[in-house]
C-alpha cells in the first residue's frame, strides 16, 4: 500500500513563492507518475504538473514558466516549486502517484490535499 504525505501549503501574497512536497511511502514500482492536481468547486480535478519516473514532465498551460515540478527518486518525493503566484492559483493541491503495471493496468494513490491561498 502506498501512502502520500503532502506539505508546504500556506498563505502567500501575489507574486510570492511556495514549495509543495509529496512524500510517498511503500513500494513504488516504475514506471510511475508523480503529479499535482487541483480542483475548483463543481469541477473535476485538473492536472497542474506531472513528472514521470524517467524524468519527463508536463505542465498545465496556465502554470508554464511559473511552476517547476521535480522529484527525488531515492526519497520517493515530488516537489512543486510555485513562483509568481496569482490569486487564481488559490486551491487545494492534491498529490497523485500513478503506478503503471504491464499486467494490471495502473494504480492511483492520492494525498489528502494541501491548501494554497494567494492573497491579492
Amino acid at each position: 500500500q502506498v501512502q502520500l504525505v503532502e506539505s508546504g501549503g500556506g498563505l502567500v501574497q501575489a507574486g510570492g513563492s511556495l514549495r509543495l512536497s509529496c512524500a510517498a511511502s511503500g513500494t513504488i514500482f516504475s514506471p510511475n507518475l508523480m503529479a499535482w492536481y487541483r480542483q475548483n468547486p463543481g469541477k473535476e480535478r485538473e492536472l497542474v504538473a506531472g513528472i514521470w519516473s524517467g524524468g519527463s514532465t508536463h505542465y498545465e498551460d496556465s502554470v508554464k514558466g511559473r511552476f517547476t515540478i521535480s522529484r527525488d527518486n531515492a526519497k520517493n518525493t515530488a516537489y512543486l516549486q510555485m513562483s509568481s503566484l496569482k490569486p487564481e492559483d488559490t486551491n487545494v493541491y492534491y498529490c497523485l502517484v500513478k503506478i503503471i503495471s504491464t499486467s494490471s493496468g495502473y494504480f492511483d494513490y492520492w494525498g489528502q490535499g494541501t491548501q494554497v491561498t494567494v492573497s491579492s
